[in-house]
């Protein structure tokens, strides 16, 4: 069932990291919020990072290829305005039920969403079936998230 290479457990790796540095980001967004406000933060969040992806632009850390902009179709364009979405609903979240019970919930959400995007195949993604064992991998991630809500 396990067949997995080295790779596969690197990639694995990054995506635990980028787990870690989401919860990390909340926690952050939240605290700077406290002093911004909500949109304050959603705001400064996003131009920082516009900034830096500028200089790593300007400075060809990584390569851009906007050739094909025009090909797209127009919902791809909306991935900016889910980050915002994104950004404000976290720190909302978070800041009414903490970072434990808030991380989990989000992650509910990520694997459901996840799992419907991998089952119709949608963004060009190869489809992957949604199984029995993979609803209750949600239930058990949702049973999680509601014994951390628990005080």
């Amino acid at each position: 069932m396990f067949n997995f290479n080295l790779q596969v457990y690197v990639f694995i790796i990054f995506a635990m990291v980028s787990g870690a540095l989401m919860a990390v980001q909340g926690g952050m967004n939240t605290g700077l919020g406290k002093f911004t406000g909500t949109a304050g933060s959603t705001f400064l969040v996003h131009l920082s990072a516009a900034f830096i992806m500028l200089m790593v632009l300007l400075l060809r850390i990584d390569k851009a290829n906007f050739k094909n902009l025009g090909r797209l179709p127009w919902y791809y364009f909306l991935g900016g305005v889910l980050g915002v979405l994104i950004t404000y609903l976290v720190i909302i979240s978070m800041r009414k039920l903490g970072a434990g019970a808030a991380t989990t919930s989000i992650i509910v959400g990520q694997v459901l969403t996840a799992c419907l995007i991998d089952h119709f195949g949608l963004f060009s993604l190869e489809k992957t079936p949604f199984t029995w064992l993979k609803l209750l991998g949600l239930f058990l991630l949702a049973a999680g998230a509601k014994l951390l809500l628990n005080k």
